[in-house]
């Protein structure tokens, strides 16, 4: 089964931000997942879409989480994903 695939989406200056890439790094390193970070910043589109709520977690595009991560959330959400 294929890894899914985790996406922190974050913008400059944001201490949830901060906050957010630990909790994700700690729950997909657990896991032996990677992870990807894109930055609203110069992105009008991802700016618009999660203005209100970024920080923001997608697993497999889908939105699972946003402000405060939620770890033990994120780790039963992505152990569905692959298969566990």
């Amino acid at each position: 089964m294929a890894s899914p695939r985790v996406l922190l989406i974050t913008k400059a200056d944001c201490h949830l931000c901060e906050d957010a890439r630990d909790a994700v790094g700690r729950v997909t390193a657990s896991l032996g997942l990677e992870w990807d970070e894109e930055l609203v910043d110069h992105q009008p589109e991802l700016r618009e879409r999660y203005a209100e709520e970024i920080p923001v977690v997608l697993v497999d595009g889908v939105q699972r989480d946003f402000w405060k991560i939620d770890e033990a959330r994120l780790e039963r959400v992505l152990r569905q994903a692959m298969g566990q």
